[in-house]
């Protein structure tokens, strides 16, 4: 049995998502064994990320100046808004080279059972956004779930008499998925996005 000290930070690492029991006690464990290579390190990381990453206070990213450098960045077209859900989500579309526009993370989706409504999210810093700038299009990259379908049906009657295109990314096939190990949802709505071959 471990000590107190030890139990707590397995319980705490158990709290990350992805870590269950077993694998927050094996990173514990990594950690401990390691202490000068990884642990000592960490926690210097962790603590200077406690004192300065903050949430941008126009798109919802975090990062150490506020503004975001995302925000900051001239070279943006500020005529594109791309809505993500989270951070992480914006994360995975600036891994995308092609896509020099604005973000703007709302911090969830809708949900009637959670008791999400639209003033628990970013929706209408969104909308304000829009309004005070000249916003051409708005691209719901928002999951395939029910929650962000929800959501971006919502965002999209708000925006109706916005004067701006809303569009949504595309769902389907992954690149490099094979049909056999996709769900009924994502073959559906690969098909009805269905192209003519050029």
């Amino acid at each position: 049995m471990a000590a107190a000290d030890i139990e707590r930070l397995i319980r705490l690492l158990g709290r990350l998502p992805g870590l269950g029991p077993r694998s927050a006690r094996k990173a514990g464990l990594a950690m401990l064994k390691r202490p000068e290579a990884i642990l000592r390190p960490l926690v210097e990381a962790m603590q200077l990320c406690a004192e300065r990453v903050t949430a941008c206070g126009i798109c919802g990213n975090l990062d150490t100046t506020d503004p975001c450098s995302v925000c900051r960045d001239a070279s943006r077209d500020d005529r594109v808004i791309c809505v993500v859900q989270e951070v992480e989500d914006l994360w995975a579309m600036e891994r995308l080279v092609g896509f020099k526009g604005r973000y703007h993370v709302l911090g969830g989706t809708l949900s009637a059972i959670e008791g999400r409504g639209p003033e628990t999210i970013r929706i209408g810093a969104l909308l304000a956004r829009i309004e005070a700038a000249s916003v051409e299009e708005v691209v719901l990259a928002l999951g395939a779930t029910v929650d962000g379908q929800t959501t971006a049906h919502y965002i999209h009657e708000r925006l109706r008499s916005a004067g701006c295109v809303v569009t949504r990314l595309g769902h389907g096939l992954p690149v490099g998925g094979e049909l056999n190990y996709l769900d009924e949802g994502t073959l559906e709505a690969a098909m009805r996005a269905r192209q003519k071959v050029a």
